[in-house]
């Protein structure tokens, strides 16, 4: 498993309705690492995304406690026990975490790399939902980009190992 998120300086990713910045070549990255992979995501990740649709080309898995949630075309599982039993049971072996605060904060000790757009500037919101510090879990940086431009901001392209 692996995580995959954008995050500011202070690793903030979101203000609770959505994500902090928005840059197309973050976004084009994305879609290119998790396209034909698994995404899981909680219930709030899934009402952010356009339309509160599950992503295309991708197997979508929902964790919620929401025992009554049903979402077309997605799994819907209710405790990371049962997650790790269906990615087992789908043979699944390379699934992408992609949020929210409180999904990476609980699949985190699953995973065995994170990718992570590292944004250089304060975002325009405060953030009210936070990655966990890898360096302060000590994670480190096996790869880093170049740095990237884009919309005023920059940004690099890392992969964070334990």
């Amino acid at each position: 498993m692996r995580a995959i998120v954008a995050v500011a300086p202070d690793w903030g990713i979101g203000d609770g309705k959505g994500m902090l910045y928005h840059i197309p070549g973050d976004l084009k990255y994305f879609r290119e690492q998790t396209k034909g992979h698994t995404v899981i995501m909680g219930r709030k990740t899934l009402e952010s995304l356009p339309g509160g649709k599950i992503l295309p080309k991708r197997r979508n898995i929902i964790l919620s406690r929401d025992r009554k949630l049903k979402v077309p075309g997605a799994y819907v599982c209710h405790s990371v026990g049962e997650l790790l039993l269906l990615l087992e049971a789908l043979g699944e072996k390379d699934a992408f975490v992609i949020g929210g605060g409180e999904i990476y904060q609980k699949l985190l000790p699953y995973c065995e790399s994170c990718l992570v757009t590292q944004v250089s500037q304060e975002p325009p919101i405060p953030p009210t939902v936070f990655f966990p510090n890898l360096p302060k879990a000590g994670w480190h940086i096996a790869k880093k980009s170049a740095p990237q431009t884009e919309n005023g901001l920059e940004y690099v392209f890392t992969q964070w190992e334990p």
